[in-house]
């Protein structure tokens, strides 16, 4: 991992019912060769709902990145509630 380059993370998390049963998986790519470098995912139990599963993917590919001295992250999702509230579009309670 070099800290001038630029990485994407691709993150996704879901539930069956909400809540239900949910997880996350989590995804870190080289941005110029689209190489992959690191996946994960987590089971989160039996009570999440879909947005939890979703900022869970989110939160854990964000640190395990950091982790391995990734610096400059694009960051890639599904989720328009996650991803605008990044933005700052919609705020957060």
């Amino acid at each position: 991992i070099s800290p001038k380059k630029t990485y994407v993370l691709r993150f996704d998390g879901g539930s069956r019912g909400n809540p239900g049963l949910a997880g996350a998986g989590m995804v870190l790519y080289d941005a110029e060769d689209g190489s992959e470098l690191w996946s994960g995912y987590q089971y989160l139990g039996t009570r999440k709902t879909n947005n939890e599963a979703e900022y869970s993917g989110l939160v854990t590919g964000l640190q395990c990145a950091l982790s391995l001295g990734v610096e400059r992250i694009v960051v890639q999702g599904d989720s328009q509630l996650i991803l605008r509230q990044i933005d700052g579009v919609y705020k957060v309670k």
